[in-house]
């Protein structure tokens, strides 16, 4: 199964264990309508922005969206390399790997990022239904991550931890690919929406 196959229908199956018809959705991720639908049909490539929306508005991590259902299979706690799912952002170009076991109950979901020289993703989180740590581990390259304002420069071996609140801004200003390992845990906010 390609990834805007597995993204479309993990969308539709969270949104329709939620009860949430496709305008409830869009109400509460910002995201129109037609473009819900398009990405539920896997008729479209939804960015990360987009992905971010839906996920917090679904009160799921964004790594969850990648993760395949796995009720009627067995739960490895090994995910092997030529397994994990690779996405690509298709507004930025970033790759996107899911490192860890799809369904095994852990708190930590971890992620390996490769971002394209010279662009940019901005996540607006304003209503954050699920509190999110996240730590960025720089392997190679440069990245300059901006926190609610505050940007920090991160050189290979440098370690950003962070809870992701209401704006992050991700940016490789070099000429050449940054890569980097995302670790997050994830648990629903004490005010969370319904």
């Amino acid at each position: 199964m390609n990834l805007d196959t597995l993204l479309a229908k993990r969308i539709r199956s969270l949104r329709k264990s939620r009860g949430y018809a496709l305008e409830t959705l869009a109400e509460l991720s910002g995201v129109s309508r037609s473009m819900i639908s398009l990405i539920e049909r896997a008729e479209t490539s939804a960015t990360a922005t987009v992905l971010g929306k839906l996920a917090d508005a679904l009160g799921v991590s964004l790594a969850s969206l990648f993760s395949e259902e796995t009720a009627e299979k067995a739960v490895s706690p090994l995910a092997r390399s030529e397994a994990q799912p690779v996405w690509q952002d298709p507004a930025s170009g970033y790759l996107r790997r899911q490192l860890s076991p799809p369904g095994y109950g852990t708190p930590i979901e971890l992620a390996e990022v490769i971002f394209m020289p010279g662009q940019s993703v901005t996540f607006d989180n304003a209503m954050r239904s699920i509190v999110t740590h996240q730590q960025i581990w720089m392997l190679a390259g440069e990245m300059h991550i901006t926190v609610e304002g505050q940007t920090w420069q991160l050189q290979p071996g440098d370690c950003l931890a962070m809870t992701l609140g209401q704006q992050i801004v991700f940016h490789n200003p070099t000429s050449s690919s940054a890569r980097y390992l995302v670790a997050l845990s994830a648990q629903p906010s004490a005010t969370g929406r319904p």
